[in-house]
């Protein structure tokens, strides 16, 4: 089982954790997911792409409600944006992404490449938004946006706050799925998985460029972002 389990984490590239894995394992066998889980931190298996999120400390100072319930379209550009934060785990030292997406085509109208997890890094990230007046801004319960700081902001930019249930990612997927979109893409397409930190953020700011401007997605008729809202002008 020890062997299955292994090959299975190799096969998936350490994508998975335990409870995935051991949904593929319970297509072949009955097996417990407790004991998944001990065999794949015994011999070092777990999943190296979803680091664990970063944990809050203190009490949250503001938790809105979940205003965006999955409604993942939007009418019009810069009227719903969802925000999060990711790990980039490739160079010299740990660096994190904040982003944030627009709903209505999925560009990136914001981010910041930091080595520090904190509130001034996604306020960076708000600060390159204008004033927007009716928009909703999503993330997560992350302590650096139930911030006292970072509520005040996003106020004063005329935006409503929405956050996701505790503990559940589906509530954000969008920016969710554009920062595995990220990884796959770039760092593990292209095996830069310990390379330097100087690579690490000009490969993101690349990819960012591109995915906005170049990407075509399907969603949107084949068109890149950029290319979609331009027509929809």
């Amino acid at each position: 089982m020890v062997e299955k389990i292994r090959e299975l984490c190799s096969q998936h590239k350490f994508r998975y954790g335990y409870r995935k894995i051991t949904a593929l394992l319970r297509m072949e066998h009955k097996i417990n997911h407790k004991r998944v889980q001990r065999i794949m931190q015994r011999e070092g298996l777990q999943c190296r792409v979803k680091v664990k999120k970063r944990k809050p400390t203190g009490q949250p100072t503001y938790i809105a409600e979940h205003l965006l319930k999955r409604q993942f379209e939007a009418d019009a550009p810069m009227q719903k944006l969802v925000t999060d934060i990711t790990y980039l785990p490739f160079g010299g030292k740990t660096l994190y992404l904040s982003s944030i997406l627009d709903l209505f085509n999925g560009e990136i109208v914001a981010y910041s490449i930091s080595d520090k997890q904190d509130t001034g890094f996604v306020l960076d990230t708000l600060d390159q938004l204008p004033t927007l007046s009716g928009a909703m801004l999503h993330s997560d319960q992350g302590s650096v946006y139930t911030s006292q700081a970072y509520q005040e902001a996003v106020k004063g930019k005329g935006i409503t706050m929405s956050m996701s249930r505790k503990g559940t990612p589906a509530d954000n997927a969008p920016i969710e799925s554009f920062h595995s979109t990220l990884k796959s893409e770039t760092f593990y397409l292209e095996g830069l998985t310990c390379t330097t930190t100087a690579i690490v953020e000009q490969t993101v700011r690349d990819y960012i460029t591109y995915y906005n401007s170049i990407r075509i997605q399907t969603k949107l008729n084949n068109q890149s972002p950029v290319h979609f809202r331009q027509l929809a002008a």
